[in-house]
């Protein structure tokens, strides 16, 4: 009986390998009468297939012959060793790790994964300016000895961005100056909006300069309005700071397309209007508690009330980037 079994078992075997090397052929787009297989780097043709296949099956099938022979050969191979490629290809594959599994690939290829060049580039992927790339590194220094730095620094950062940006120049990181803590806070995107939004409304002169790097030239009012607040994320309520937001918007704006203005007839001031008719706008159409939504007609009017000049076309078309995309300080 417990011979039976085994022969049962082994033939139950033998056919699942074989069901599973022809799924693996058929997706390979071979067919039954133009297969070709390998006999010592020779090319075998179809009507040759059936002696080897014989030849082959006393040795235990030819489905498990080629699977227990691939299975041998990646047994020998191992892992691929890194130092063995040209560098160029190790530091290609290497580049594609965080810094978490760049530690722990050094601890197998350590000149490898401690490569400067690779810190870098996870430095500056993810803090895209600092004031010390653009000194003369002091003697001993390290870009992975800075990414943990830098990361220490944005976490110390979200919780008090005061001491955040004070540890970032203690370490030289960063230079005391508005420009460079705007330039720092604009390339860098670890740092938590809702203490940055703190920061800056208590930092305005950071906020100044940090609106200037913004480039809004050939770009709709809208789609700009949503890249300012990606930036530089919008109050949850009206206020002063809202306001304020808006309105260095409005002159930046106005700045980046001198002949769109002169076209349209626009001033810093209608500008405004228009924004926070956007804002208002964004709020009526993407809130489930307003149930009566504004139409295009009702915002045209509303908004050509407040800002006279503005044609129809222009202001319906802003209706429609709403309606279509959604808010804008989402």
């Amino acid at each position: 009986m417990n011979e039976a079994s085994a022969s049962i078992g082994s033939q139950m075997g033998q056919g699942l390998w074989r069901i599973a090397r022809n799924q693996q052929l058929q997706q390979q787009g071979y067919s039954g009468q133009g297969y070709l297989t390998r006999e010592h780097g020779r090319r075998i043709p179809a009507n040759n297939v059936s002696n080897t296949s014989h030849r082959k099956q006393a040795q235990g099938g030819i489905d498990i012959y080629h699977l227990l022979k691939t299975r041998k050969s990646k047994e020998q191979e191992g892992f691929i060793n890194l130092e063995m490629l040209p560098p160029e290809l190790s530091f290609t594959i290497l580049s594609y790790l965080n810094a978490t599994d760049l530690c722990l690939a050094s601890c197998v290829w350590q000149d490898l994964a401690n490569d400067e060049l690779l810190w870098q580039g996870l430095c500056k992927s993810t803090w895209g300016h600092c004031s010390i790339y653009n000194k003369n590194p002091p003697l001993g220094f390290s870009f992975r000895k800075l990414y943990m730095q830098l990361d220490e620094g944005s976490l110390t950062f979200n919780a008090n961005p005061d001491e955040g940006v004070n540890y970032f120049m203690s370490k030289g990181i960063l230079d005391d100056s508005p420009k460079e803590i705007a330039k720092f806070i604009f390339c860098t995107r670890t740092l938590n909006w809702k203490k940055l939004r703190i920061y800056l409304d208590e930092r305005r002169d950071v906020l100044d300069d940090l609106v200037t790097l913004h480039n809004f030239r050939n770009q709709f009012l809208p789609n700009a309005l949503r890249e300012f607040f990606r930036h530089i994320h919008a109050p949850e309520e009206r206020g002063e700071y809202l306001e304020t937001l808006i309105t260095k918007f409005s002159h930046r704006f106005c700045a980046c397309n001198p002949d769109l203005m002169r076209e349209l007839g626009l001033s810093p001031d209608a500008v405004y209007v228009l924004c926070y008719s956007l804002i208002l706008l964004s709020i009526d159409l993407t809130s489930p508690h307003v149930k009566n939504k504004m139409s295009k007609r009702e915002f045209i009017r509303n908004t050509r009330r407040a800002a006279q000049n503005i044609s129809e076309d222009f202001v319906g078309h802003l209706y429609d980037n709403i309606y279509l995309i959604g808010h804008v300080a989402a």
